[in-house]
This record gives C-alpha cells, structure tokens and sequence, in this order.
C-alpha cells in the first residue's frame, strides 16, 4: 500500500530547534519522529512511500535514503516553493495509482494501527476518513464536528474561541485518489481548504475516533511534553 509522508514544513515556531535540523527528525523517544513514522508504516503494510521536501531537504535524504533499511521504497519531491498539505500531495498524483492511500504528516509521532484504519476506510465507503482524538484546548487545531455516525458535518482550523474543547485532526487520512482530480494545482492545505469543502459539498468525510497517541512537535513547548523529562530539554 501506498503512504504519502509530509515532511516539507519549516518548522518556525521551534525557533532554534529547527535551524540546523529539520522537524521531521526532531527526536522523541531515542530516534527521529520521521524513522518512527517510516518503521510504522512498514509494519501497517505500507511499503511504498512518497515524502516531500523543502527545509533542509538534504538531510532528509541522508537520514532516509531510499528506505530500503525498513524494507520500503521512498520516492522523494523536492518543493522549491511549498505547496501546502494538499498542495503537496497532489503533486504525487500521477504516481499513487487507483486504489486508496494514506496520508501522514511527517511531523507528528503517531502510536496506532494504520492498517486498521485503512481497512475502515474501505469498509465504510468514504471518501476521505480523518483521525480524530478529543482535545481541550484547540486553538492550535483544526476541529471536526461529527455527527451520531462520525460523518464530518464541520470543520474549522484552529478555531480562535471554543473553550469546550472538541475533536480535532490529527494528520492521518485515508484518501480516494478520485478526490485529487478536484484539486487545484499550487498551494492548497487540507484544514484551510479541502477539508471544509469536502463537507460543504457534501461528500462522505468520516473521522475515525482515537485515543490521543501522537507525538506533537508543533511548538517548544508541545515538544517537551512529548519528549518527557527524560529528553533534556530546557
């Protein structure tokens, strides 16, 4: 099967943290989230990978390779420009074939069966399914709205003012490759824009409910709490 790995993004709000290395291979638990991610697509029965580039690309490739150390094969596309989350993955569009693939952004260390979340995918004959896990403060997120049977009736991106908390995204997706033909070419970002018209237009958008097991990185201070106190950082 077929994983798309977005592994592009430059990380800013880490400050220092990202200078020199690129987010992707930020640490959690002795080694790199993107090796983690790499070996747990592998052992889900993804072996064919698809990563997109932008900061600091080289040292993506030289930590990866061709994959072949986890028994995958890694395709990679160099942005010079980024396209965004959806810009990124429509760009493989010619190379990820018919049959329905994952989507993983390559910046979060996720803990969970990714087989099985594609095999739900496909029994349920949606067109897009979304990982969800219940969050209290979601400024930072983008928040689904699901109705008695997960279908995905709304979707903000990091909402400014909901204090109840909610369910929000957590960077996994399996996708139809039919809903590529709909994108745009350029820049384009799956909470912003595809999602939200997804639901406008009525498709079948289902979230898959979870409990909270990823690895956030997004800013110093989310990293040090997945890190734990046994990382050292300040």
């Amino acid at each position: 099967m077929i994983a798309v790995i977005l592994a592009a993004g430059e990380g800013r709000r880490l400050g220092k943290l990202t200078e020199s290395v690129p987010k992707p291979l930020l640490r959690i638990g002795g080694r790199t989230i993107l090796e983690h991610n790499v070996a747990l697509c592998k052992a889900h029965g993804f072996d064919r990978l698809f990563i997109n580039l932008h900061h600091l690309p080289e040292a993506i490739r030289a930590h990866i390779r061709d994959g072949a150390k986890w028994g995958v094969s890694v395709t990679y596309r160099y942005e010079e420009t980024l396209l965004g989350t959806s810009g990124a993955v429509k760009s493989f569009e010619p190379q990820l074939g018919s049959e329905p693939f994952l989507v993983l952004y390559g910046d979060n260390r996720v803990e969970y069966d990714l087989g099985a979340f594609m095999r739900r995918h496909v029994a349920t004959a949606a067109d897009m399914s979304i990982a969800v896990f219940r969050l209290g403060d979601v400024r930072h997120s983008g928040v689904a709205t699901l109705d008695a049977e997960d279908r995905i009736v709304a979707f903000v991106e990091k909402p400014a003012d909901k204090p109840e908390g909610g369910w929000v995204n957590m960077g996994v997706y399996a996708m139809n490759p039919a809903l590529l033909r709909g994108l745009p070419a350029g820049f384009s970002d799956f909470g912003k824009d595809v999602i939200p018209r997804l639901v406008r237009e009525g498709r079948r958008v289902l979230a898959v409910r979870m409990d909270r097991k990823v690895g956030a990185v997004d800013t110093p201070e989310l990293y040090r709490q997945s890190v734990g106190p046994e990382g050292g950082l300040p």
